[in-house]
């Protein structure tokens, strides 16, 4: 049976939420469960609480939004009154100050999306399929002052398809990602956990996603620009522009036409754009600025590409 263990929780996302249900099954103690403040959201601005709180509101634990942590002096007063075994870290979405890294005997113990010291930052898993891996995994470490840069406690491995995308490896990643955080806390309070520095030469970065990473260069392969369009899901997708407007490829499949880069062909009843080194891209679902989602035999319908007609600025 797992040792209860007393704990402050961390966490934003909806990737955080199978962690800390999972530790509250295996009879850990919540003492306080630390989230983001409430978010405007949607066409009318309403206050939306994170995923992170919606469970833990559910779990009746108690919850805190502090809008700093760094110089907060009535949450560092809390927690150190709680002085907890650990405070496990999953997506909270702030830099872990110095005074809390100190308090725990356990340490402060992150749940990272990546295989470290592979993809350190705050988009693991979308750089991951981005850049073509086939393999990816998660890693729970023991934070310190740097980015992604504490001693590896645990790893586990895990496949992605060449149909994953960002939206469909996140939650098998996230239900692992919390077996290993338990097995991780039990290997830690009986100490058979021998905690491993990272080897910094073998870093990578996975920063955070901008509207720009997502804007296709057709100089680029086909499958190049394949695996970014499943990265980069569901924000910033894949797009370009077409005739002067926003342009969304929202799903496509490489294929073999010879077509120059960013050229659109139809071939029979496929929409094609060349891409680079002699690859092109069939486009399936596309999104034109202003329009609903549609197939690209209701586009071309619609459009009528012409001969030799380019994508792109």
């Amino acid at each position: 049976m797992t040792q209860s263990l007393d704990l402050v929780f961390c966490g934003t996302p909806r990737f955080a939420v199978p962690t800390l249900e999972k530790l509250v099954a295996a009879g850990h103690r919540i003492h306080l469960v630390v989230t983001q403040p409430d978010r405007p959201k949607g066409r009318g601005l309403e206050l939306v609480a994170s995923p992170v709180k919606q469970s833990a509101l559910n779990l009746n634990l108690p919850v805190t939004q502090p809008d700093r942590i760094k110089t907060n002096d009535e949450f560092r007063a809390r927690l150190t009154t709680l002085n907890p075994n650990a405070i496990i870290v999953v997506g909270y979405g702030r830099i872990i100050p110095q005074w809390m890294l100190d308090l725990p005997s356990l340490g402060n113990i992150n749940l990272h999306a990546s295989l470290l010291p592979k993809y350190r930052g705050a988009a693991p898993i979308q750089w991951a399929i981005a850049n073509g891996e086939t393999i990816t995994g998660n890693t729970t470490m023991r934070i310190d002052a740097g980015l992604d840069t504490g001693d590896i406690l645990l790893q586990r491995e895990f496949p992605i398809s060449n149909e994953d995308t960002a939206e469909t490896l996140a939650p098998p990643l996230a239900a692992m990602g919390a077996d290993l955080v338990v097995e991780t806390l039990a290997g830690l309070h009986s100490g058979t956990i021998h905690p491993r520095k990272q080897d910094n030469s073998q870093a990578t970065l996975a920063p955070i996603l901008k509207r720009e990473d997502g804007l296709i260069d057709f100089s680029r392969t086909a499958t190049e620009i394949y695996n970014r369009l499943r990265g980069f899901q569901p924000w910033p997708g894949a797009h370009t522009r077409f005739r002067g407007k926003n342009l969304q490829i929202l799903k496509a499949r490489p294929t073999n036409e010879a077509v120059s880069p960013s050229e659109l062909k139809v071939i029979v009843d496929r929409l094609v754009v060349g891409c680079g080194q002699n690859t092109s891209l069939e486009l399936i679902d596309v999104q034109i600025e202003g329009k609903k989602r549609s197939t690209a035999q209701a586009f071309m319908n619609g459009y009528h590409p012409k001969e030799s007609e380019k994508l792109g600025p």
